[in-house]
């Protein structure tokens, strides 16, 4: 049996993006989305994660990769390159385990959003090449580099064209079709036999074959502005990817009703107690007009909320929310609460932040968690949103069922 390597490298001195590898993506740790390529995969038969971080070593082993060494620290600087770090987990495995991999998987967590079908594919196209060496992701280039230019004597001389196209004068002015389509690499996968990078000390070798991605899932987390931009394509882009727990549905395209958790999301989850027992709860403004805009476009709007309390009915009736309370077990109540309302379940769209609302989110179409819910309902939703409950959530959540009904319709949050 071939003996095939998923190697994750994941040091911890991220300086752009602090704590890069642990940091949560669409409800999980970064890392996770690449163990769970490896471990989802049919090919792969181990899951190796090279960190010099014991926090990032922790996180791993919870999603079930393996940590059996941690990375020497001259292999995890700034500009640390992939071969060191590549060529020092084989031989600790070769001289510690006396484990010889045939080949190596490399699966960067920069990259998270994977084609289910991206890794095999890839080790089978080096599989039945025997000449290749590695096999890289690629996808068709965004910008084609016949139109480039380089300055080699500054911005007062003349420039001279990046690349030139056999039997085409001027490709800087031909049309993009008589241009050679362009590839660009990707971090989703490289393939590479272990005797390449061991034998040649190369991450590729000289005999390259391509895997061609769909451009639709080149993400590269870079800054921190990427975070939000790539958690909403996983959520909104319509593609099929691997995740490391329950597959996240896509909203649906029509929505006819809009459930909200009251605490939490509605407010930002404190309270200020009088001397005689009152309480005042803070809210946002902003979630009035969102929810005024939902009703013109013909959604509704309801609350179901845990809490007996005058604010939950003085402030509904505010924003001219419908609303239950007194809830314990809220997935029997939003189950009466749709057949009552006679809106289809697929078509109801459900936002919480604590555990007590994990029971309704498999019960409707589509389920949001605020940015600040508790860790397990976050991993549970369908799409997390980037403001906190009670400073903007519902406007946002407002902001993009409108925006995914009506793609003109104007938009502040997205």
């Amino acid at each position: 049996m071939t003996e095939i390597l998923a190697l994750i490298p994941a040091r911890g001195g991220s300086k752009g993006i602090p704590r890069k590898n642990i940091r949560e993506f669409a409800g999980y740790p970064l890392i996770a989305w690449s163990i769970a390529a490896a471990r989802q995969s049919d090919l792969v038969t181990r899951t190796i994660v090279s960190t010099d971080d014991e926090e990032i070593a922790a996180v791993a082993r919870s999603f079930e990769a393996e940590t059996p060494f941690l990375r020497p620290a001259e292999f995890a600087q700034d500009a640390s390159t992939d071969l060191p770090v590549f060529e020092h987990a084989l031989r600790w495995l070769a001289e510690t385990e006396n484990y010889h991999p045939d080949v190596v998987v490399q699966l960067r967590p920069t990259s998270p959003i994977r084609p289910c079908d991206c890794v095999d594919r890839a080790i089978r196209i080096l599989l039945a090449h025997p000449d290749a060496d590695c096999v890289r992701g690629v996808v068709p280039a965004g910008q084609n580099p016949h139109k480039m230019w380089r300055l080699p004597g500054g911005e007062d001389a003349p420039m001279k064209n990046l690349l030139a196209v056999e039997g085409l004068a001027e490709p800087y002015n031909a049309p993009r079709q008589s241009l050679p389509p362009i590839y660009w690499q990707t971090g989703h996968v490289d393939v590479i036999r272990a005797a390449t990078i061991l034998g040649k000390g190369s991450m590729s070798g000289g005999v390259i074959y391509p895997l061609v991605i769909d451009p639709r899932y080149s993400v590269d987390l870079d800054k921190l502005s990427d975070w939000a931009k790539y958690e909403w394509l996983a959520a909104f882009g319509g593609l099929d990817f691997v995740s490391p727990g329950l597959k996240h549905r896509t909203m649906p395209e029509k929505v006819d009703l809009l459930v909200l958790d009251f605490d939490g999301v509605i407010t930002d989850n404190r309270v200020w107690t009088g001397p005689e027992g009152s309480e005042m709860v803070a809210s946002n403004r902003s979630d009035s007009e969102g929810l005024a805009q939902l009703r013109k476009a013909g959604v509704e709007a309801v609350v179901i909320s845990k809490e007996v309390n005058p604010v939950v009915a003085a402030r509904c009736q505010k924003l001219k929310l419908p609303f239950v309370q007194g809830i314990q077990d809220k997935g029997p109540a939003l189950s009466r609460l749709m057949a009552e309302r006679g809106a289809d379940p697929a078509r109801t769209v459900y936002l919480g932040n604590d555990t007590n609302d994990l029971v309704c989110f498999p019960l409707v179409g589509w389920a949001a968690a605020v940015a600040d819910a508790h860790p397990e309902v976050r991993r549970a939703a369908d799409y997390i949103l980037t403001k906190p409950g009670g400073q903007g959530a519902v406007r946002e959540l407002c902001d993009l069922i409108l925006k995914n009904q009506d793609p003109t319709a104007p938009c502040i949050n997205i």
